[in-house]
Formats: C-alpha cells, sequence, structure tokens
C-alpha cells in the first residue's frame, strides 16, 4: 500500500514538473504539500537538488517544506528545514544583495519565521525574540524587517501601548491620532489595493461597525503605496493613489467613511507584511489583539466585547 502511494506521488510530482518546464519547484512542491504528501514534496527537492544542484528555488522550496512541517506540529522537521533553508540561503547570498533575487526573499523570511516559532513552541519566548530582533538588523536594509517585525509583534505587541500611526498622507478624511481617539476601542485593518481577502473581510468589518459602533468602535484601514496599479503595472505615487481611490470607491464602499492613512511607515511599525492585518485597541490605546490574515465576524466579535466589558 505505501509503494502504491509513492508511486502515485511520483507520478503527481512528474506531472507537475518533470513533463513542463513551465511548472516550477516550489509550485511543485507546495501542490504535493497541498495533498499532505510530505514525504513526497521533500523528494521533490532532493531529486531538483541532484539535477539542478543548489539553487535560489531550491532554497524557497525548502522553506515551504519548513512550513508545513511547522504547521503539522513536527517541530525538529520544522527547524531542520528552517536552519538548512538559512544556511543555503545565506551561501548562495554571498556578498549580494537578498532582494535582487525573486527566490531568496521568500526563502530567508520564511527560515527566520519558523526558527522563531519554534523556539517560542518549546517555551523559549525570549530566544525568539531575540533571535528575530537579531534578524531585523542583518536585514534592516532588505523587505524583511516587515515580516521580521510582524513575527516580532505576535510574540510582544498585544498588552503594550499601540505604535502610533503615521498620517502625513490619507484618502478620505484625514485620520486622527491614536491619542486623538482614547477612549475609543479602535480596530486597524491593513489592507492593500490588491488584496482579495482584504475586499473579502469588508462585509465582516462593516457589520462589526454597525454592531458595535454605538459602543464608540472607529475602524482604521491604513494601506500603502506598492509601485504598481492593475496587472503589476509599474505606477508613480500619483497615479497609485488614484488607483487605490477607484478601488476603494469599488469595493470598500461600505466602509466609506473609514479614515485611511496612507504610508509604509505604518506597515513596518505594525509587522503588516501580510494582508489583511488587524489589531484591536482597547480605549486606554493598548493592542489587545493582533493578527495577520482574514479574521471571521465570530472571532473579532468575541474579541471586542471583551474589551467593551
Amino acid at each position: 500500500m505505501r509503494k502504491a502511494i509513492a508511486a502515485g506521488s511520483l507520478l503527481f510530482f512528474c506531472a507537475l514538473f518533470c513533463a513542463s518546464g513551465q511548472t516550477s519547484l516550489v509550485n511543485s512542491v507546495r501542490a504535493l504539500i497541498a495533498r499532505q504528501d510530505l514525504a513526497a514534496a521533500d523528494g521533490a527537492a532532493r531529486a531538483y537538488r541532484s539535477k539542478a544542484g543548489t539553487t535560489p528555488e531550491l532554497a524557497a522550496a525548502l522553506s515551504w517544506l519548513a512550513r508545513a512541517a511547522l504547521e503539522g506540529g513536527n517541530l525538529v522537521r520544522a527547524d531542520a528545514y528552517a536552519v538548512e533553508t538559512r544556511e543555503l540561503g545565506l551561501k548562495l547570498l554571498g556578498g549580494g544583495r537578498l532582494d535582487d533575487d525573486a527566490w531568496l526573499p521568500t526563502a530567508m523570511g520564511a527560515s527566520i519565521e519558523v526558527h522563531a516559532q519554534v523556539l517560542a513552541a518549546r517555551g523559549e519566548r525570549a530566544e525568539a525574540i531575540e533571535f528575530l530582533r537579531e534578524q531585523l538588523k542583518q536585514f534592516a536594509a532588505t523587505s524583511l524587517p516587515e515580516r521580521i517585525r510582524k513575527n516580532i509583534n505576535l510574540l510582544t505587541l498585544e498588552g503594550k501601548p499601540a505604535p502610533a500611526l503615521d498620517a502625513a498622507q490619507w484618502l478620505g478624511s484625514k485620520p486622527r491620532s491614536l491619542a486623538a481617539l482614547r477612549g475609543h476601542p479602535v480596530l486597524l485593518f491593513f489592507w492593500a489595493h490588491w488584496c482579495s481577502d482584504c475586499k473579502a473581510e469588508v462585509a465582516v468589518l462593516a457589520n462589526l461597525k454597525q454592531t458595535f459602533a454605538p459602543q464608540g468602535l472607529i475602524v482604521v484601514g491604513p494601506t500603502r503605496l506598492y509601485g504598481y496599479v492593475a496587472g503589476g503595472e509599474a505606477a508613480a505615487p500619483a497615479s497609485e493613489k488614484a488607483y487605490i481611490e477607484k478601488i476603494r470607491a469599488q469595493y470598500y464602499s461600505a466602509l466609506g467613511d473609514m479614515a485611511v492613512p496612507l504610508s509604509a511607515a505604518n506597515f513596518l511599525a505594525y509587522g503588516a507584511s501580510s494582508t489583511p492585518t488587524l489589531a484591536l485597541i482597547d480605549r486606554a490605546g493598548v493592542v489587545r489583539y493582533y493578527h495577520p490574515g482574514a479574521v471571521s465576524e465570530a472571532e473579532l466579535t468575541a474579541r471586542i466585547r471583551s474589551i467593551l466589558k
């Protein structure tokens, strides 16, 4: 039976990768992980390595294996993949720039994230935070700080005063500072013009706003410029800002009075490397809930009720 499963996985891998020069190793590994066949995904990475050697894409593929092992609760295996990814990534990087390669930021970012989460899961929270802060310094001049900050915030932000928001630029009505909003519960909703999950979250937030606005809830929706518009077409700041306004009118009308600070600095401060990211701040200005990714209405309702007691 086990041989039959292995053979089926091998055929699946070959159908995805061997027979198509257009399919990447990463896509093949992720497809096998989605089938919950970590062994075959590992085998695909090793087969690729024996044929193509050590490449940035191999490092990225190993980083997906690290994430899959962590999600499956195998801390030892997850950390082994994370360490292997990091060692390979640093070797490939040499003295070059991380962001000059398409795969290395993914690989290095995931290896840092998984190792920190493994440490935290083992009860080594202080060590995880120290490691992340070291990585934040090491990769300060790259695209990784938002992602690293996200992981620091996951371990430290709840129970701490909310970082101030940069509101020098905005969309819609001029945002009030978080200090000026003391006395109100505040829900921060970090979103991006390209983010489908953000659009799906709008209905949830609109319902919550209708329910809790009488008790003072204020929703603030920070966003940022990415340097492109539809189809990945490069855009100057003024053109992208006009495009975001168009997207906002089309998909975010249910939150039409939501203040929208426009600044990459806010994403860095809150570690919003993935969108949506949500942060719930109590009336005293303290973060009580921090969550990268979409959140259900039931979960957010419970969180908001908990700070209104």
